[in-house]
């Protein structure tokens, strides 16, 4: 009865929050848990830490919890009486079959029932009647707090944990099983909530993920939105606070759409499929040009052919990342083969040797020669992967691993945009690159053009003087693109901006000038001999990439080994030669195929590369991965937003 009289107290607590403000307080005792007390008022922890984020770290004795009562879910309590047996009882004067009902715990129709002489005459004294004895037990059952959910298409944790208003770690705590990334059909417990009290993703709002110490002035600072706009898009955030992984409704911003970070695989954990799969590596080594005569004049040949260098680099990535896969006991076929960069040879091969059993092509390196081979293999449906193609005729069977050019200049252009600090932009830019210049201009209506000067035949000079800029800067904050692909231009420029930026002197009457640089393609021209990195990294130079750099500084276990087998550092080609095979064969591994798994593993990363394939509507798949990386202190280094 303890049970019982426990549901009818809080059935009277509920009752009575209704009538006031649907909440109730608990005086946290010794020992007790946040769990404890959920149970105790037929709630979940959620609903605790929602009104007391407190609670989460620090529940001490005597602190007062406020109880949402209006989320209760009071346990349904069913009285089953079970029928053990009769007493006799003779009745006396004056007794009534209401005084025998209540004497005896039962009612008036279960005595007339087992005395059926009494449905037509009326009790009399000394009438004998059989009392029925029952048993009763309470079946008491339990609310159930949590439910199962089936993932829907495309669903990942953080759409699951803001329709469920949880945070994401409070999601992981109820599946500790789940996993990094939530495949279709998968069924995880969830918070048994209403269906009028999901929430809905609005694909007019951006969502952004609460990260570790922020607050709301420094949301307001990042997001531009402030505290009370954040509270009105979110209902009861002003009641729970700010809790780190809590996912809120912003502003549409392309700058902060829940991210492609939420949707990062690692393959290692879907291996499913160990059966031998079989790859082809297609590269332009030319061999046939190769000096064998000596070692000396091996090496002369390696260096004067940059097809051959680049072909050896890729290929030593390659055979690193086939020694790696096997260790991890997957069974793999390698065919590698010297197209020699020439068209005939690409036909001799594909006409020479069985494709159609093998699972992927990685190759070849020119744009020309990779395209014969795609339309060759079209007929096989066999995926072929370009490792530095751009712009690629991208058939069904294609998977361009360059990330376009168009989706990098956007996001330069989409960073730029999320900075409200800047106030005045500069466009750099040589003859080649005006119609990029244009497009910036448009972008940024009150954005000042700076172009190369030229020479009396009006030819570009791919070079400007120090008064052409200084004339456009301001005092404060300055945001310049330096849009060219040629070297000695862009030293120039660079030099001259790193030479006007300023400290303020008060004494002297000098404002400060703050210059930062970033361009929308990154090219040879910023990595040549006359560009300095010192001033690269004054001006703070920002810009978006296919892939991080490598840091020489990186003691990873395949930097050693690669170091340990070669004597010499892994070279940028290298590094993609391994990631991309990595990632190739992974992909094979955990799916059905190349193309299951675009689907299956949204988003992988390796070393210095990360791959996510997006399909065109009519042909075939590129790589829309990419990083936003900035020059700091001599280093380039990934900028997290």
């Amino acid at each position: 009865m303890n049970r019982l009289l426990s549901v009818v107290v809080v059935t009277v607590l509920f009752s009575i929050a209704v009538k006031a403000q649907n909440f109730s307080t608990h005086k946290v005792q010794k020992g007790e848990t946040v769990e404890d007390i959920a149970n105790r008022y037929y709630i979940t922890p959620f609903d605790i830490y929602s009104l007391n984020p407190d609670a989460k770290t620090k529940l001490k004795p005597n602190t007062i919890l406020i109880i949402p009562i209006s989320k209760s879910k009071i346990p349904k309590v069913t009285i089953v009486r079970e029928l053990e047996g009769f007493r006799s009882h003779r009745v006396k004067k004056k007794e009534t079959l209401y005084s025998l009902a209540k004497q005896y715990e039962v009612t008036e129709a279960e005595i007339k029932k087992h005395n059926t002489f009494l449905y037509a005459n009326p009790l009399r004294k000394g009438d004998k009647l059989q009392i029925p004895v029952f048993k009763t037990t309470e079946l008491i059952e339990e609310p159930n707090l949590t439910r199962t959910y089936k993932v829907l298409p495309k669903e990942g944790k953080w759409r699951i944990a803001y329709k469920f208003g949880i945070t994401i770690q409070e999601l992981e705590a109820l599946n500790p099983d789940m996993g990094e990334v939530l495949k279709e059909g998968q069924e995880i417990n969830v918070p048994n909530l209403e269906a009028t009290e999901e929430k809905e993703i609005d694909d007019r709002f951006s969502y952004y993920k609460v990260l570790p110490k922020e607050g709301f002035y420094r949301l307001k600072v990042k997001l531009g939105v402030t505290e009370d706009e954040l509270e009105t898009l979110n209902p009861g955030l002003r009641e729970s606070g700010l809790k780190v992984g809590m996912i809120l409704k912003i502003p549409y911003s392309k700058s902060y759409a829940a991210g492609e970070e939420s949707n990062r695989v690692n393959l290692l954990d879907s291996l499913t499929d160990f059966s031998q799969k079989h790859i082809a590596v297609m590269l332009p080594f030319r061999l046939n040009r190769v000096d064998y005569d000596s070692i000396a004049a091996t090496k002369l040949s390696i260096q004067k052919d940059p097809y051959l260098k680049a072909s050896l680099d890729f290929h030593s990535g390659v055979l690193m990342a086939i020694d790696s896969l096997r260790k991890l006991g997957i069974s793999l076929k390698v065919d590698v083969y010297d197209t020699k960069n020439e068209i005939g040879e690409v036909t001799r091969i594909l006409n020479g040797h069985d494709f159609e059993s093998v699972d992927a092509v990685i190759g070849p390196l020119v744009s020309r020669n990779f395209e014969r081979v795609a339309t060759e293999l079209q007929k096989y449906n066999t995926p072929v992967v370009s490792p530095t193609g751009s712009n690629l005729r991208l058939l069904d069977n294609v998977f361009q691993t360059r990330v376009p050019d168009e989706l990098l200049k956007d996001r330069i252009i989409r960073f730029v945009k999320s900075d409200t600090v800047v106030k005045n932009i500069i466009v750099i830019a040589d003859s080649k690159n005006q119609s990029t210049a244009n497009e910036l201009k448009n972008e940024f209506n009150q954005a000042r053009v700076v172009y190369s000067r030229r020479d009396k035949e009006g030819k570009d000079s791919f070079y400007v003087i120090k008064e052409d800029i200084e004339n456009v800067l301001i005092p404060g904050d300055n945001l310049v693109f330096l849009e060219t692909q040629n070297e000695g231009f862009a030293s120039n420029a660079i030099s001259i901006l790193a030479s006007l930026i300023r400290k303020e002197d008060v004494d002297e009457g000098i404002e400060e000038v703050q210059i930062r640089l970033v361009t929308t393609h990154y090219n040879n021209a910023f990595e040549g001999d006359e560009i300095s990195n010192q001033h690269l990294s004054k001006l703070r130079f920002h810009y978006a990439s296919g892939a991080r750099i490598y840091n020489e500084n990186d003691l990873s276990f395949f930097v050693k080994e690669y170091e340990r087998k070669y004597h010499v550092m892994p070279s940028n080609r290298a590094v993609k030669g391994f990631d991309l095979t990595m990632d190739v064969v992974l992909r094979l591994v955990a799916s059905e195929d190349l193309y299951a798994s675009v689907t299956l593993a949204p988003l992988t990363e390796y070393l210095e590369n990360k791959f996510a394939y997006k399909k065109k509507l009519v042909g075939g798949y590129y790589n829309e991965a990419l990083y936003l990386l900035k020059h700091e202190d001599l280093t380039v280094v990934e900028v997290k937003q």
